[in-house]
């Protein structure tokens, strides 16, 4: 199947376009030729390829390079394609989670040939699903040097708003052990899961730091997530885990994250069992200064985890901005405000104009 791409029309139209072609992780690769072949068009672009990743670059000598980036995929089709409009909203799979956004970085790339600083393109594969198959990853450990940035944006659904960086999460488990024993002769036995009770005490009892950086407010947050102990119904338990989630501001790293962990459960044993760095939204830095006065909103902070975290890993500060809302990627009604997607590619020709 091969399909062409008109970057002349519209960031609206061109979305509905890209929606309709269907790319659902793992399955990206009509829509990533179909954008490579759009791109290498611009003689003002130098175009790479990467499995299901497109990295299309502007080679200018400018003091500072962007690097605007956003995913291809979707998460699987829930009867929401072909695209359709009502009213104000376009509705389908992808339009705010991430498509829109993508429309908008299709037409920067091919309509801004002079930019005031040098920018890059990525369009990769993966994002929806497991770290491992992140085709941002991928690009990382195949080809850096095309990541190099100052600063970097990633089109993540943000309602048109600045969110910057974004705060990192780990989950760990927190046990108790017993003796097992008969519930008709519990006196015989230790339960566990009644040992856990202190472990629930001290997570109501807790109350996440607030940290202030680059003027945005990170709101720190440590909660049971699950909890699994029990042997049958006639059996004192002997061990009981209570899975917790921590998502700490970006100014802490992992080990330092898991540290407050322990201490909070001091005394029981800990251990993690995943975990992702943050990133800091670098805000005081001259691109990030331009760019949010160029979107002319007051910034705020990531609670959740994006890839500007890969962009942090790599020495580049990064925030998100999207014309999507973030709460409604993944559902089956998913869909998109037509008029922020015209007013972010705006904005954001306005920054590097």
């Amino acid at each position: 199947m091969t399909v062409k791409l008109d970057l002349s029309q519209d960031a609206a139209s061109l979305t509905a376009q890209l929606v309709d072609i269907p790319s659902v992780s793992g399955d990206e690769r009509v829509l990533a030729d179909a954008v490579e072949e759009a791109l290498r068009a611009f003689p003002h672009l130098t175009v790479h390829r990467d499995g299901d990743s497109v990295v299309a670059r502007t080679e200018l000598g400018r003091a500072e390079r962007i690097l605007i980036a956003g995913h291809l995929d979707t998460v699987p089709i829930a009867d929401n394609l072909p695209s359709r409009i009502e009213g104000p909203l376009m509705y389908g799979c992808g339009t705010s989670d991430m498509k829109s956004g993508v429309a908008v970085q299709l037409r920067l790339a091919a309509h801004l040939p002079e930019p005031n600083r040098d920018v890059t393109y990525v369009f990769y594969d993966c994002e929806e699903v497991e770290a491992a198959r992140n085709g941002l990853l991928r690009l990382a450990n195949n080809h850096p040097e095309w990541l190099v940035a100052d600063f970097a944006v990633l089109m993540e659904p943000t309602g048109g708003a600045v969110e910057g960086g974004c705060q990192g999460t780990l989950r760990a488990t927190v046990s108790t052990t017993g003796t097992r024993a008969h519930s008709a002769r519990s006196w015989l036995g230790d339960n566990a899961i009644h040992a856990a009770a202190p472990i629930l005490a001290r997570l109501r009892a807790y109350e996440g730091a607030r940290v202030e950086i680059d003027g945005l407010e990170y709101r720190e947050g440590l909660n049971a997530v699950r909890i699994e102990g029990g042997v049958a119904g006639n059996v004192i338990p002997d061990a009981c885990a209570v899975t917790v989630n921590f998502r700490f501001a970006p100014n802490r790293d992992v080990e330092q994250a898991l540290a407050h962990v322990c201490e909070v459960f001091a005394g029981f044993d800990v251990v993690l069992t995943d975990e992702a760095a943050g990133a800091l939204p670098g805000l005081d830095r001259p691109a990030a200064a331009a760019f949010v006065a160029a979107i002319g909103t007051p910034p705020r902070a990531k609670f959740g985890w994006t890839d500007v975290a890969r962009f942090s890993a790599l020495g580049i500060p990064a925030v998100n901005y999207g014309p999507g809302d973030p709460n409604l990627a993944h559902k089956r009604d998913e869909h998109v405000e037509i008029a922020l997607i015209g007013d972010s590619e705006e904005r954001l020709r306005r920054w590097l104009g």
